[in-house]
């Protein structure tokens, strides 16, 4: 869109927060940069130029706005609805790869010469990879800086800066100040007497507007695993398996952002752990883009209409996920999270949970794969297919991450003993993050396709629904919520038992 000069100025001076994250305003005369919503009056036309990241921005000399930190917009929807290299690179920069790995454990990962991947994420976002981890980084150090006690020289190398000196230099270039001028300006912010939890990260995640939270956190709530997921004082709550350990993350929905609390055994694993929560809650998401297609078919419109800005829920393991899938395959909620909870408990990793009563990792494919299918409480045939589907996430041969192919993933699933349309596509929507992911032959689609005169049958309703896409997850998220289910209800207690 940052190639369109009239509709971002449109979308400045009507300050539209839908853009935020989509381009970023650079303004020459006062050399900052800005989102399209930042407050300040707008510039004239003539002194805006539009970058297609925050990167680029910083690449070409700009610094961020003070007023309306342009830093922390939502991501760009853009790079989860699409499915090629560019795309799947900037998502593996956003878990934080290339710091981990570095530019060529990026071109690894995607099949590409570190030439090619320089060339198109420059076309395209402004900014190398490099760039772009950078621009990260800044974020990362920044939220440190704020929202932690910690030391400047431990939260340069959290972030992932190689020396105090870059990790300072940057934070000025970016942010026209200091590391301590940073902490400052924040603690002014803060409320009087408001203290800090020790090793707690409060942050908060933005997102467009409309969100509708009952489905997103109801689903969460309803299918949650004991012992790694709980609902407690209007909060999800979850462990987390990450890079460089472990993790407790508390979501809770508020008008304007998602409130999140992080517990973090190592503080490097900060931007991975927002990178998943994002994932998780599909922040990145455009529902104005959504709810416009959907509203064109006259029989969903009157359901879009009644609670618009449904989200798609993700998972922050595409390996958990697909697990759990087959778990729940032909079986009631309860009795899949009976399932997952016996496997939690035999295989998964302890951990301690000062705040509530989470007490396991959800046991990775590597611990699953050697177990005794005789320990089992699933019919044969299922024993099959859960240990074939661990092996293959174990030894490599399926890959489930950000940077992998739809539709190579879902061609390596439907192989797979005991995969069908149903279990192939519930993985590719969820685990995924495949906005177009169909489920016409579920039970629950086809009964509320039915009762709003929609086609039946998995045939008719998939040709219906050729207008939808390519949003038609998000149709399955409408046509759920008819129903009187639980994942479509945020829970009415406060308090976990």
């Amino acid at each position: 869109m940052h190639t369109d000069t009239e509709r971002c100025v449109r979308a400045v001076q009507s300050k539209e927060a839908r853009f935020d994250g989509v381009f970023f305003t650079a303004v020459r005369t006062t050399r900052i940069y800005c989102r399209p919503s930042c407050p300040a009056v707008p510039p004239k036309p003539e002194n805006m130029e539009f970058h297609p990241s925050a990167a680029s921005c910083q690449r070409a000399g700009y610094r961020a706005c003070k007023r309306c930190r342009p830093d922390t917009s939502p991501g760009s929807p853009e790079w989860n609805v699409r499915a090629d290299a560019v795309a799947r690179a900037v998502r593996l920069i956003q878990d934080g790869v290339v710091d981990r790995e570095g530019v060529p454990g990026l071109a690894r990962r995607l099949g590409w010469s570190t030439r090619q991947i320089e060339r198109q994420l420059l076309a395209e976002l402004g900014a190398g990879p490099l760039a772009l981890a950078r621009a990260q980084r800044a974020q990362t150090a920044r939220l440190l800086i704020e929202t932690t006690p910690m030391p400047f020289g431990e939260i340069a190398f959290a972030a992932g800066f190689s020396s105090i000196r870059t990790f300072n230099d940057t934070v000025r270039e970016v942010f026209a100040l200091t590391p301590g001028e940073l902490r400052a300006r924040a603690a002014r912010r803060s409320p009087a007497g408001a203290t800090a939890t020790p090793g707690v990260i409060s942050l908060r995640l933005p997102f467009r507007t409309p969100l509708e939270p009952s489905n997103l956190f109801g689903h969460l709530a309803a299918t949650a695993v004991p012992g790694v997921e709980e609902w407690r004082d209007g909060a999800y709550r979850r462990t987390l398996s990450l890079p460089y350990g472990h993790g407790i993350v508390a979501l809770a929905p508020r008008p304007d952002h998602i409130a999140c609390r992080l517990l973090l055994t190592d503080p490097r694993d900060l931007t991975h752990a927002i990178s998943r929560c994002r994932r998780l809650l599909d922040l990145d998401a455009d529902p104005v883009a959504v709810d416009e297609r959907l509203r064109t078919d006259p029989l969903l419109a009157p359901i879009v209409d009644k609670a618009p800005g449904r989200r798609v829920p993700g998972t922050v393991d595409p390996a958990e996920f697909a697990v759990r899938a087959v778990l729940g395959q032909q079986v009631s909620t309860a009795a899949a999270r009976t399932h997952a909870a016996r496997l939690v408990t035999a295989h998964g990793v302890p951990v301690e949970d000062p705040e509530g009563g989470l007490t396991h990792l959800f046991p990775g494919p590597e611990a699953l794969a050697a177990l005794d299918p005789e320990t089992l409480a699933l019919p044969r045939s299922r024993r099959t297919t859960l240990l074939t589907l661990v092996r293959a996430l174990a030894d490599g041969s399926l890959p489930l991450g950000p940077a992998d192919d739809r539709e190579e993933a879902r061609a390596r699933l439907l192989a797979l003993p005991g995969f069908g349309p149903w279990t192939t596509e519930i993985i590719a929507m969820r685990a995924l993050g495949d906005p177009d992911a169909f489920l016409p032959g579920d039970l629950g689609v086809r009964r509320a396709a039915e009762g709003l005169g929609l086609p039946g049958t998995p045939a008719a309703l998939t040709a219906r629904a050729a207008h939808w896409r390519p949003w038609r997850a998000y149709a399955v998220q409408y046509l759920w919520a008819t129903d009187d289910h639980p994942i479509n209800f945020l829970p009415a207690e406060e308090t976990a038992p």
